[in-house]
């Protein structure tokens, strides 16, 4: 990696070199745009709530040689993504990549996948929050009322996100910040606190691969199948959930101090945090668990089962409260993530009502309109669509998002696009960009298996629409980003 010692042109002079005004608040630092990423990506999120797609695949080895697997590619894209961010710091984020590097019809497309990605990923966390919370604390609603107060809840949570987003991002950093510490402790005090309580530390747990599809009986995670090597590929998904939505550091460029260096900084170290700090925490849970078989049996339930089996009641309830919280305010970031990219589209005239969406409240320097158009939109997705779904759906359209401006930078690297941001790969790029355009297309593939299979109509649907849109209508209308398409 290279950075460069000439200091970057300020802020406000690279956005107008871009072709944009600066409209949004800049408030943000660097710690606090590295909290925005770690806040989605959120290990007590994804970690805890997917932990079963893991365990119930092949057992320990899913958490303590997937994991890593699955993280090491993700800081290639991670890698890749910084580059172009320290570039190109845009509130677009991958759209505006997309479009720069690769023209106006991969950055149309790019901008759309992102945009659903980070609507179902703000559906799949408010859902997953509200069934962990009901299964940690015992008050899952029975009877004919159920899933309407389900529903409640999800869309409830949804909108008081909104509103907090409402009153801008000074409020909203102050959040995410709080957020990002909230993560680091209590990760750091539930894998210690299961660590010391493990009286026997069974190791081979971490490379032991066993069988666990059909499993639990009557809910089973994955159907049953006695290909082992497919089933640990299928284990990857619990990382690959767990380990997205880092693109919102640049979702929030136009709002970051500096946003050349820490942009990239921030995509980078969330990373690396919570795929380091996430899997200790998924082996101590592991290793912690009184026996894989009664784990398995509990499917979505098993954190909970062994965090209460194994801690002192009052830390087991006051870790859970801890996790709600640390979830719901994932789901608080997420929503500024997704705000954000549908304010910078419409900017650029890309959604339908692009002229209210785009509006910038003069008071709180927040696009006020797009945060409340995400949240309904993310409320209703989740009316719906079953969670395993919206999870599997909302992988696969973030990572075609990451794919496709990556892929576009690996064609125009050292051909069109010359210059650099103050943070890059050098001849690294093109090669990691590769892997990371192969890795993408590989989640993709096992994202859309059973029992996710609706997400195969799902995406199909998106790409097919988008198809006879692009073709029938947005092609001739669509003019892109405004500003020069190459340095």
């Amino acid at each position: 990696m290279d950075s460069s010692p000439e200091p970057p042109p300020d802020d406000e002079r690279l956005l107008r070199s871009l072709g944009y005004t600066q409209e949004l608040s800049r408030r943000m630092g660097g710690f606090s745009n590295f909290a925005i990423s770690l806040s989605i990506i959120c290990i007590l999120a994804g970690g805890i709530t997917s932990f079963q797609v893991g365990l119930c695949s092949v057992g320990g080895a899913s958490i303590g040689i997937g994991w890593p697997l699955v993280c090491l590619f993700s800081m290639t894209v991670a890698l890749t993504m910084g580059q172009v961010a320290s570039a190109f710091p845009t509130a677009g984020g991958l759209y505006h990549w997309g479009s720069i590097l690769g023209g106006r019809a991969c950055g149309w497309v790019t901008a759309w996948f992102n945009l659903a990605g980070l609507i179902t990923v703000l559906a799949a966390i408010n859902a997953g929050t509200y069934d962990f919370t009901t299964a940690a604390f015992g008050v899952t609603p029975d009877g004919a009322h159920a899933q309407a107060i389900r529903t409640g809840v999800v869309v409830a949570m949804t909108l008081s996100q909104g509103m907090l987003n409402h009153y801008g991002i000074r409020l909203t950093t102050r959040l995410t910040d709080l957020s990002g510490w909230l993560i680091l402790g209590i990760t750091a005090v539930l894998t210690t606190a299961l660590a010391a309580t493990t009286h026997h530390f069974e190791w081979s747990r971490l490379w032991t691969f066993t069988n666990y599809s059909g499993l639990p009986e009557g809910g089973a995670i994955f159907p049953r199948q006695g290909n082992i090597p497919w089933l640990f590929a299928l284990g990857f998904l619990f990382p690959a959930y767990t380990i997205t939505g880092f693109d919102a550091s640049a979702h929030t460029s136009e709002e970051t101090l500096d946003a050349a260096r820490n942009v990239p900084r921030g995509i980078i170290r969330s990373v690396w945090v919570s795929s380091l700090l996430g899997w200790l925490m998924a082996c101590a849970i592991l290793l912690a668990m009184p026996s894989i078989p009664e784990g398995v049996a509990k499917g979505a339930d098993v954190v909970q089962w062994v965090l209460k089996s194994t801690l002192w009641p009052g830390l087991a309830w006051g870790l859970l409260a801890g996790i709600v919280v640390a979830q719901y305010l994932c789901g608080l970031a997420a929503l500024t993530s997704s705000s954000r990219m549908t304010y910078a589209f419409a900017r650029d005239g890309g959604l339908p009502c692009s002229a209210g969406l785009r509006r910038v409240n003069p008071r709180t320097g927040s696009p006020s309109v797009a945060v409340w158009t995400s949240a309904v939109l993310a409320a209703l997705f989740t009316l719906s669509v079953p969670y395993t779904t919206i999870a599997a759906a909302c992988v696969i359209f973030m990572y075609i998002s990451y794919v496709l401006p990556v892929a576009a930078g690996f064609f125009a690297h050292g051909r069109t696009w010359r210059r650099m941001g103050p943070w890059h790969l050098g001849s690294f790029y093109r090669p990691l960009a590769v892997v990371a355009t192969l890795g993408c297309l590989f989640l993709i593939v096992i994202g859309m298996q059973p029992p996710n299979e609706q997400a195969i109509w799902i995406v199909g649907g998106a790409v097919g629409l988008l198809l006879v849109v692009w073709f029938g209508l947005e092609r001739k209308r669509f003019k892109g980003p405004p500003g020069p398409i190459l340095y």
